[in-house]
């Protein structure tokens, strides 16, 4: 794994979201999710994640298996201008590439009269790796201010460069197990749980170096090597009511508590002696001075994954004719992170969701669906190493019942973001330390499922 750049390295949990969802949640765990996206009413084995009290009215008893594979693509990409920068109109455009060429997923439900007992894997949030291969702003500017401050403007940005990159990977790998029961002939619940498996990675490097007409001599050099590892369990409760045409899908995920631990094989900060700039570079004590000491092998980081609330109300228009609304509630405030960044968020995530479904066919089934998300953004929040931005989400595809037992799902799923803006002075003081971002990214994923029923 080549070497990448722990920009800032201030507060580096890259967060790579490659689906839908919250902050630290993936809510597409089936492709029914991207061709539909409203799936919380849903009686169908893709309930096991969206709606698994509903398994209870599952029409027939016996096993269901869904075998889902999903492939993301996105990039986020940052747009900074500050006085700092040498370049022309003093802007940099730096892209990011976050891809998840195969994420599996599988459900599984048993039912036997009134019980369902279900399992499933998925990847429960992130899902990728993030390559940022000419660095980030949040560094090349931290590095330019601080090298302009110690030398009292001797040396100015144009008089050296910066060689850095960034990859990092994040992966939150779900293995839920439950049970349904249908108490009434309109009435469902769920209880289980999930376990939950932190995976990630960040491996860096930094160098600025003046240019060989001004000494080229060393300025900086920042190394890391890192593994993060964690887990956690997450209580959930779910309930359907079904009435006729109408079925309604109740669940709640409480919050997950989780660490995640710093396996750390390289983690070093030099910089230049102020008062003897061309004397070497000096090595910083990891201390909580140091922009590295996060990443201090042994030290633990909170990452929570935030309470959730869905609600949704089906209803079938005509036997050949369904539609979904549905909402979900991340209680994000309520989950640490690192640096309790989540207390600047101004409210918690909201999405909408609203799908049709149509048998255009007997053996063919049509969908789409919207998604709007709104996160809650603060700059508080937002950093180069890791922004979400506020988006909506349409998705659509087919459902094809190649035989009475075996259905084959197909789907594609595209996403909208807006762009947020921040503006921060990254040195007190220095004015020309002002820089200008503009976060945006772009998102799309293609799926293809199979169902069957034994």
């Amino acid at each position: 794994m080549k070497k990448k750049v722990l920009m800032g390295v201030l507060a580096l949990i890259v967060s790579i979201p490659t689906f839908a969802g919250g902050l630290l949640t993936n809510t597409n765990q089936n492709v029914a999710f991207l061709r539909m996206l409203a799936r919380g009413a849903s009686i169908d084995i893709d309930g096991v994640y969206s709606n698994p009290a509903g398994l209870a009215f599952l029409p027939n008893d016996g096993f269901y298996l869904s075998l889902n594979g999903q492939s993301a693509y996105q990039t986020r990409n940052i747009m900074a201008v500050s006085p700092l920068f040498p370049d022309e109109g003093h802007g940099r455009y730096y892209k990011g590439k976050a891809s998840a060429p195969i994420i599996p997923s599988f459900q599984a439900a048993f039912k036997k009269n009134d019980w369902t007992v279900s399992a499933s894997f998925a990847v429960v949030g992130g899902g990728g790796k993030a390559s940022f291969d000419t660095g980030l702003p949040m560094f090349d500017s931290m590095v330019m201010a601080k090298v302009m401050a110690e030398t009292n403007g001797q040396i100015a940005s144009n008089m050296y460069g910066i060689n850095s990159a960034l990859d990092g990977k994040q992966y939150i790998y779900g293995v839920q197990l439950g049970v349904s029961y249908k108490v009434l002939d309109w009435l469902s619940v769920f209880a289980g749980g999930r376990m939950n498996y932190f995976s990630g990675g960040y491996e860096g490097f930094l160098k600025a170096d003046m240019k060989p007409e001004a000494g080229g001599f060393p300025l900086a050099d920042i190394q890391l090597d890192c593994d993060q590892t964690g887990w956690g369990i997450t209580p959930i409760l779910g309930a359907d009511v079904k009435l006729g045409k109408w079925n309604i899908g109740l669940k709640y995920e409480f919050m997950t508590n989780l660490n995640l631990q710093n396996k750390t094989k390289t983690s070093s900060v030099k910089m230049m002696n102020p008062s003897n700039p061309t004397a070497g570079l000096i090595e910083l004590p990891m201390d909580a001075n140091n922009p590295l000491y996060s990443y201090k092998d042994g030290v633990n980081t909170p990452n929570d994954i935030p309470a959730l609330l869905t609600a949704a109300v089906g209803y079938n228009f005509l036997p050949t004719l369904r539609a979904s609304v549905e909402y979900h509630r991340f209680f994000d405030q309520a989950a640490g992170m690192a640096d309790d960044k989540q207390k600047a968020l101004t409210h918690g995530t909201n999405e909408y969701l609203v799908g049709v479904e149509w048998d255009a066919i007997k053996y063919l089934t049509l969908s789409g669906g919207f998604q709007k998300t709104d996160y809650g953004l603060a700059d508080g929040f937002q950093s180069d190493t890791s922004f979400s931005c506020d988006s909506y989400s349409l998705g659509f595809g087919a459902a094809v019942k190649a035989t009475k037992r075996l259905t084959v799902n197909v789907a594609y799923f595209w996403t909208n973001y807006s762009d947020y803006k921040k503006s921060e002075t990254l040195v007190p003081g220095i004015a020309v330390s002002q820089i200008d971002r503009t976060y945006s990214r772009t998102n799309k994923v293609f799926g293809l499922g199979v169902d069957y029923r034994f």
